[in-house]
């Protein structure tokens, strides 16, 4: 594909928001929605599995660590295969299995089985996640028209995992299976909607043949850093067992990069992380979801446990956040071409630093408008700004034919940081544990574990302040290459001229 060569300053005829293209960005919108609504509704169905089917506390772990695992470990993969086996198709295949693993899951009868259902869903995602967002960042140019489409895409993602702990708490009081199988006929209609709509996408020309051994060593590397660190709080972290799985990801990591040095067709090419702005995204992405996915987990214990509400009062208070990224969906993409990702996600982070910082006041009778609220607020516009601004920083300046590779390494990002800092709060709530756990006592033992989550965001904040010296590109007209070439040979001829005429004078 062809793309433009530089940032348009306003749309041109060829993409204008024709039905079409708001019908595609639709699809893909969907996708992402489903993505973040299975994440979040079944943590509050998890009492209620347990009781119907029979598992112990370990094994209802395994109902969330299984989707993770499948999502975080695959996401290298799925990326790579998108770019050389056709955006379209992979999005399709991976969406209808997302539908008939939820349907499966919504039916069986079978802790193991809902296990791996759960995990066919974590693995299916990890290809439409990739795939849909080098779907729009391929159909949508570089600029404002992009901006605007990944801003509405990203909300999507935080209004799903928003209305899924809405609806969770909802659908749980009739069945918990109705929350396993709600994102079904959502994704069979999005999958109809798709074969219609989305634009056909041509393989990569790859010459070079399949990176067989970085795909193996690039998917073995992420499941089992993924698993070691969903189970280094139970096996604890200086266990024997813990310190062999870093090692052994550790040499995978190795292999794994010096194979995709020598590799003609590698899964990653390396040299994109020599660009300093991706790497801040990667390493904003990890801190951005590690730090609230920690936060949530421990606001969600402060709520349940030591103020006694329900699921439903829970998830309603994290609503405002929500409902703020929602709202502003139409506007982040214009305040991005204004202003540029790295002050957008600089603002982000010292709002999510500071809500951070106010929720650290909490005690056992909390008023919500002043305490609770106030920070809910703050993440929320803090959600609105750097999400959205991630995504556009990570796939601006690469080449359509790796947007595919650099979504997949985002979305990789975004799984590690979540399930890195959930464990390493988790591990520092569990040794601040009281011997008698009093009220008072627990709520002192969650605050070292709000601190380090607060801490995640400083360091976010800090290497997002690196990137504040790059001076942002001013918006300028898309010209076809053509163009340029005339130009330049126009140029040439004009300065030709003007040389003949000074040697004549």
């Amino acid at each position: 594909m062809t793309s433009p060569l530089t940032i348009p300053a306003t749309p041109s005829p060829a993409v204008r928001w024709t039905p079409r293209l708001w019908g595609t960005l639709l699809v893909l919108c969907a996708a992402m929605f489903l993505d973040a609504l299975d994440v979040s509704m079944v943590g509050v169905a998890l009492p209620s599995i347990g009781t119907d089917l029979h598992l112990s506390t370990s094994t209802l772990q395994w109902i969330v660590s299984g989707y993770i695992l499948g999502y975080g470990g695959l996401l290298l993969l799925g990326g790579r295969t998108a770019d050389l086996l056709g955006r379209r198709q992979v999005f399709l295949v991976a969406l209808g299995v997302f539908a008939l693993a939820s349907l499966l899951g919504g039916l069986v009868d079978s802790g193991p089985l809902l296990i791996a259902s759960r995990f066919v869903k974590g693995l299916s995602a990890a290809f439409t996640a990739p795939a849909g967002l080098s779907i729009i960042t391929t159909t949508f140019p570089e600029g404002p028209l992009r901006n605007r489409a990944l801003s509405i895409y990203t909300t999507c993602a935080a209004t799903g995992f928003s209305m899924g702990l809405v609806l969770s708490g909802l659908l749980t009081e009739a069945s918990w299976r109705l929350t396993m199988l709600l994102p079904a006929p959502i994704a069979l209609g999005a999958l109809a909607a798709g074969l219609r709509l989305l634009p056909r996408s041509a393989r990569e020309e790859n010459h070079a043949g399949y990176d067989v051994p970085g795909a193996v060593l690039g998917t073995a590397s992420m499941l089992l850093l993924v698993f070691t660190v969903v189970q280094a709080p139970g096996a604890g972290w200086a266990s024997a067992r813990t310190l062999g799985s870093f090692l052994a990801v550790a040499v995978l990591l190795t292999a794994f990069v010096l194979v995709e040095r020598r590799s003609p067709s590698p899964l990653i090419r390396l040299g994109v992380l020599r660009s300093g702005s991706q790497v801040r995204a990667q390493l904003g992405a990890v801190a951005f979801f590690g730090s609230y996915v920690g936060f949530q987990f421990l606001t969600t214990l402060y709520m349940q446990s030591l103020l006694g509400w329900s699921a439903l009062h829970t998830a309603l208070a994290f609503l405002p956040a929500g409902a703020l990224v929602a709202v502003s969906s139409t506007k982040v993409g214009a305040v991005v071409d204004r202003f540029g990702t790295p002050r957008l996600i600089a603002a982000g982070f010292a709002l999510m630093v500071a809500g951070y910082a106010l929720f650290l006041r909490i005690d056992l009778d909390p008023v919500y408008a002043a305490v609770i609220l106030p920070s809910m607020l703050l993440i929320g516009a803090a959600c609105a700004l750097v999400f959205p601004s991630l995504n556009i920083q990570a796939t601006n300046g690469v080449e359509d034919h790796e947007q595919g590779m650099v979504s997949g390494l985002l979305n990789t990002s975004v799984q590690v940081g979540g399930a890195v800092f959930l464990a390493v709060v988790t591990a520092v709530v569990t040794a601040a544990a009281p011997a008698h756990p009093t009220a008072h006592a627990v709520l002192d033992s969650y605050r070292p574990g709000f601190m380090v989550v607060t801490g995640v965001a400083v360091a976010g904040l800090l290497i997002t302040l690196t990137g504040l010296r790059d001076r942002r590109p001013r918006p300028s007209v898309v010209v076809a290459r053509s163009t340029v070439e005339a130009s330049a040979s126009a140029s040439t001829e004009a300065e030709a001229e003007a040389e003949r005429v000074a040697v004549r004078d």
